[in-house]
């Protein structure tokens, strides 16, 4: 009898110290420290944190104010300005300034623009680098372009002369298939103003700024056997008629003006 309580004591004792000796997982005693514990890419149950919302990165960024809106409308607005006018680079000049750490660069741009159907403009621009002052080039052309009639659709209607500064230019009318026999500036003008045959020189300097100046004042002078009718009030018929041509063949030359 006494041996066996004295195991059953044994036992009871061994259970009590494994008991004590057994580690138990530590509890958090205030929330601040269970969020502390806690993973941070997990939320506030366990769960992954989606990225997003209205703060995050992950939004929508096609419409709105983000970074979509703003390529779409860059893509509208080159397409606006593709609009079918022709662009020449007559002329780029290198200027430099000398300032207190070196010298300082930067660039004159000459650009001509035209519908290549009778209209042309002529601009400049200047910048520090040279893509942003062919861009301001051809803004300020596209502002100042003007309207030149023209005979057929290839030619001008008559000879003209025209002069800025230094600068002495002739332009005449020539038949088809003669081409555009006009060098440097001049032909970048006839091109982008969509003339097919004609004839001009240049007398005095080689300025372009002063030859391009030079050939628009020729061109506004140019008139149209229609303008001149209306302007004194007669038919174009009329005015053709007077050659020494007969009322046939003038009524046909009067049908086939288009300006």
């Amino acid at each position: 009898m006494m041996a066996d309580e004295n195991k059953t004591e044994e036992a009871v004792t061994a259970e009590t110290q494994h008991a004590v000796t057994k580690e138990e997982p530590a509890i958090a005693d205030t929330p601040s420290e269970a969020a502390a514990n806690q993973d941070p890419a997990q939320g506030a149950e366990g769960q992954p944190r989606e990225r997003g919302g209205r703060g995050g990165r992950g939004g929508n960024r096609d419409g709105g104010r983000g970074r979509g809106g703003r390529d779409n409308r860059r893509n509208n607005r080159r397409e606006e300005e593709d609009d079918g006018i022709i662009e020449k680079l007559v002329h780029i000049n290198r200027v430099s300034k000398t300032v207190k750490g070196g010298k300082r660069f930067g660039f004159a741009a000459l650009v001509v623009v035209g519908d290549g159907s009778g209209r042309v403009g002529f601009g400049k621009g200047k910048a520090r680098e040279v893509p942003e002052a062919i861009q301001k080039a051809t803004a300020a052309a596209r502002k100042k372009m003007i309207r030149v009639p023209l005979k057929e659709g290839r030619t001008l209607h008559h000879d003209g002369n025209g002069r800025f500064g230094a600068g002495k230019v002739t332009v005449r009318t020539a038949p088809a298939g003669t081409g555009i026999i006009a060098g440097g500036p001049m032909r970048a003008v006839f091109e982008s103003l969509g003339v097919a045959d004609v004839v001009t020189k240049s007398v005095g300097t080689s300025n372009p700024y002063n030859m391009i100046r030079a050939t628009f004042d020729a061109l506004q002078d140019q008139t149209s056997p229609k303008s001149v009718a209306q302007r004194r009030g007669k038919k174009v018929a009329d005015l053709l008629g007077r050659g020494g041509a007969s009322e046939a063949e003038a009524e046909a030359d009067a049908a086939a003006v288009v300006e």
